[in-house]
């Protein structure tokens, strides 16, 4: 993507951050396009990366972005892992991993760390409070971990159908930084809802938005007005609650990134 394709579009991206996987930083194109657009990444951690790279790697990515005066949010690994499973090796695996991710808060600095519950309707429904203690003993101590750097925790929708989950976890853990990301195309293409009833739910922990768009089939991540998401809905009801969460693009690809950017700008998406 061309330098110049971007950076028209300045006033919105000093606004949002743009999902960055690590690896792909790692192998040095996309965190050139990041530093060339200054763009601020949603730096993501779903790879083997925690396990095979020393902690000093991960500071040379941070300290080229702080150079730059970037500022960025982590999202945490979630496949593979269940941090209120069953199994109790996989739950300490889960756990593992999981503190790996969040050690890195003190070399990025992010604003926040999004994270997944791992919570599916169709295993863990029949037993709920099994998974709700595992799940609760797993997230206490990686929440005092961000508090200590005063870093916000963001809980993203994922599998989950309805909000409940979600609400029982804000109410339980009750800490001040503990809050909810909504992600736009996930409602449509797993919980198969409009956005109202997750906002009138959790409107007290709502931090974070994770901006995409689908077709309600599946999680295409494709830029934002090309799918059926109701954008200007959601906004709207943003500015007339005087909420303001932090903002995330998450376009798979460079030109859908285009794409989204140039709806914002013709929309006035973003206007407060």
């Amino acid at each position: 993507m061309k330098v110049m394709d971007i950076r028209q579009y300045e006033a919105i991206t000093s606004t949002c951050f743009v999902n960055a996987p690590v690896d792909q930083l790692f192998a040095g194109d996309l965190l050139e396009l990041f530093i060339a657009n200054r763009l601020q990444p949603e730096i993501g951690l779903e790879t083997n990366a925690l396990w095979d790279r020393d902690p000093c790697e991960f500071q040379k990515i941070a300290d080229v972005f702080q150079e730059h005066r970037l500022t960025c949010t982590l999202h945490a690994p979630f496949f593979d892992l269940s941090p209120g499973g069953f199994d109790k090796k996989v739950v300490e695996v889960t756990r593992e991993k999981l503190g790996r991710a969040f050690a890195l808060i003190v070399v990025f600095q992010p604003r926040s760390i999004v994270c997944h519950l791992g919570f599916e309707e169709n295993k863990h429904r029949h037993k709920i409070d099994r998974w709700l203690e595992t799940a609760l003993q797993t997230w206490q101590p990686l929440l005092a971990v961000a508090a200590r750097s005063g870093t916000r925790v963001m809980f993203e929708n994922t599998y989950e159908i309805s909000p409940d989950v979600h609400r029982i976890l804000f109410e339980q853990l009750d800490a001040p930084h503990l809050r909810f990301c909504l992600d736009t195309g996930h409602l449509m293409a797993f919980a198969h809802t409009d956005w109202q009833p997750w906002i009138r739910d959790l409107a007290p922990w709502l931090g974070q938005l994770h901006l995409h768009d689908n077709d309600g089939k599946g999680d295409a991540h494709i830029a934002l007005g090309k799918g059926v998401f109701d954008f200007q809905g959601l906004f709207s009801y943003l500015r007339q609650e005087r909420m303001d969460p932090l903002l995330t693009l998450e376009p798979h690809t460079p030109e859908a990134l285009r794409q989204s950017l140039q709806y914002i700008h013709s929309t006035r998406l973003f206007d407060r």
